[in-house]
This record gives C-alpha cells, structure tokens and sequence, in this order.
C-alpha cells in the first residue's frame, strides 16, 4: 500500500475551506479544472494530466460527502485506482485540512509519486490559502457607511449553517484591514483566466451530485487574510525546507577560472502571488559556490523554496545551494505571496544581474 498525507493549516472557517473543495469554479482556480457533463450529475473529471505527478485526467466517484468535515473519493487515472479522503478539522485559529491518497490498485513509479506528493503540498500550502484570501475578501462590503458601524460581510450562502451576528462583525473588521492593500490586484486577478498550475490538491465533485442550495453562492463568513503555515506531509518530501537560514552563505569564487550567470523566470502567477524560476550556469573550469539575491517589491514574502535554501530580509531574499559544477548549471524555484504577480524587482548571482527580468 503507497500512501501520500499532507495536513495544511488554514486560517479560514470551515465552510469556506468546504466551498474551495466542493465548487468547480473555485476548484479550477487553485487546483485543476473539473468538468461535469451536463444534466448527467455524475462521472465528473479533474483535469490533472498537465499537473507533476499525474499522467492523466481523473475520473472520481464520490464514496462519503458530510459537509463541512469529510469527502471522500475513489479515483480513476492512467489504469490506477485510488481512495483520496479530504477531512477538515475545526481549530482556534481556523481548520486544518488533511489530504490523504493511498493507491488501492497499480504502482507509481517513485519520481511520479514524488512529484505527486510535491504537488500536494504546493497546493494546499500556497494556493489554496490564496483563494481563501480571494472568498473572504469578496464578502466585505466596502460601500457601507461608518455610521451603520463600518463595513459589513455581504449576504449568507444559503449552503453555510448561520453565524452569529458579533461573529460576523469581528471577521468583517479583520478582513477590512487587509482589504486596502488588496482591493486594485484581486480585483484585476479575478477577471483573469486561470494560468496553469504547476501543483495542485483535491477537489470535491458534489457540487454535480448533489441537488439543492449550491455550495458557489457567496459564503457567511468573512476571515481575516493572514499568511498560514503552509502545507506539511508525513512522507519523505523532497524539496528543501523553507526555514530562515541565519548562518552566512557561501559567497562566490573570485577566481578567474569561475564565471557564474544567472537566468529568471517566472513560471506561474496566481491570484495573491507567484512563482519564480532561476537557473545559475558555471562558465568556468572548476567547481562554484553561489548566491542569488532576488528583490521582491512591497509587500512579498517568500512562502516555500525547491532547490535552495533561504534567507529573507525586508524585500531581499538571498538564496543558495550546492555548488555549480564546472560548465554545469542549477536550477531552484520560490513561490512568493504578494499583491503582484509581475516578478521580483531585481534578481543577481554575486554582481551580476540575472537574464530574463
């Protein structure tokens, strides 16, 4: 039995963390687009095929729906069948969402499964904590006077249970806050098609199962827009920890044997961020440490890192990592959170300014 299990921390309630599982509109923004034929209400299919990790669309029968806690699906892709469990527990900060898959029937080869277990992570830690941010902005209205006591959560979603009114009142004020510094990019965000994602999560189907209020209407609850934990798995991940690195990195060789240059490019861009590519190339004859220092505009924060450690101080992060062999190159990557989805400001390997910015 091969098993993946990735828990994420959330700072959101759990019906709006149900609504990002169970609406297909919200599903394909963050994770991957779910098409359901139409009046068949049944059969619905994830387009994971250009996702890491997977090989083709997925088919899904749903096995347990009991919102807002626990779906449960049997997945069918590239002649594997899987049993993939969502469950959200309630905590004081928000919920936890616990994704688990464990392949019932075939194999995964270990790069695939891998880059399955990567993408997991990368969704559950990064983007969907995103679209969180995007639902909870979208309920506060900004037009209610100061009289009326300020601006207030807009109308229910008739599939949430009903929230006390002092309860809305406190997350309208928290979301508020967040609300001037995120008002011109989400908006602009919003209307644009969805770019594709490199990683992903699960999605919940039920919308297309089941009859009844749907779970897209605007939910009750509005939550403040906090940065969260991001996503942890209990396997073996391979990418490197995202901590701060308070040692002093390994600087660049002045030797006149070592030239190193440095290509950017930003890979993906999603709704409150993006992620950032650098490839770091060794013209010389021997061996080269490296530092990267990329400078992120305003408010971005680097969130996770594959391929380097690092470091981050006001707007500049500085990455490094194994050294360069002589005539090879390395590649990292870094996902940011930001109000832009334009790129750093400025990216250089020791003086030299990157290509591709």
């Amino acid at each position: 039995m091969i098993e993946i299990e990735v828990d994420g921390e959330l700072f959101h309630p759990p019906t709006r963390v149900w609504r990002a599982l169970t609406n297909p509109e919200v599903v394909g923004r963050w994770f991957a687009d779910l098409h359901v034929p139409s009046r068949a209400l049944e059969d619905p299919r994830l387009g994971t095929g250009d996702l890491p990790g997977f090989e083709a669309a997925v088919d899904v029968t749903v096995l347990d729906r009991q919102p807002p806690r626990r779906l449960a699906m049997r997945w069918h892709e590239a002649g594997r069948r899987s049993e993939v469990t969502c469950t959200v527990t309630p905590t004081s900060a928000g919920c936890r969402l616990t994704v688990r898959e464990v392949l019932e029937y075939g194999s995964w080869p270990a790069d695939l499964r891998t880059e399955r277990e990567r993408c997991y992570q990368q969704a559950v830690g990064v983007r969907l904590p995103a679209i969180l941010d995007w639902l909870a902005f979208r309920q506060v209205d900004l037009r209610a006077g100061d009289a009326a006591g300020g601006p207030e959560v807009s109308g229910a979603d008739p599939a949430d249970p009903a929230v006390p009114a002092r309860s809305r009142r406190r997350w309208a004020t928290v979301a508020v806050a967040a609300a001037g510094t995120l008002t011109v990019g989400v908006a602009l965000w919003v209307l644009a098609p969805a770019d594709p994602r490199p990683a992903g999560a699960l999605a919940d189907p039920a919308p297309a199962l089941t009859a009844g209020p749907s779970d897209g209407s605007p939910s009750a609850v509005s939550a403040p827009s906090r940065p969260t934990t991001g996503a942890t798995s209990r396997a073996a991940r391979p990418r490197a920890t995202p901590t701060k690195i308070s040692t002093p990195s390994p600087s660049v060789s002045t030797s006149p044997t070592v030239r190193l240059t440095a290509r950017y490019e930003t890979s993906a861009k999603r709704i409150l961020g993006w992620t950032g590519e650098v490839e770091v190339s060794n013209h010389g004859a021997a061996p080269a440490a490296w530092t990267v220092v990329v400078t992120l505009a305003g408010d971005g924060a680097v969130v996770d890192a594959s391929g380097a450690t690092w470091r981050q101080e006001g707007e500049e992060v500085t990455f490094t990592g194994a050294p360069v062999p002589a005539g090879g190159s390395v590649t990292f990557s870094f996902d940011v959170r930001s109000t832009r989805t334009d790129g750093p400001e400025a990216c250089r390997v020791g003086e030299a300014a990157c290509t591709g910015l």
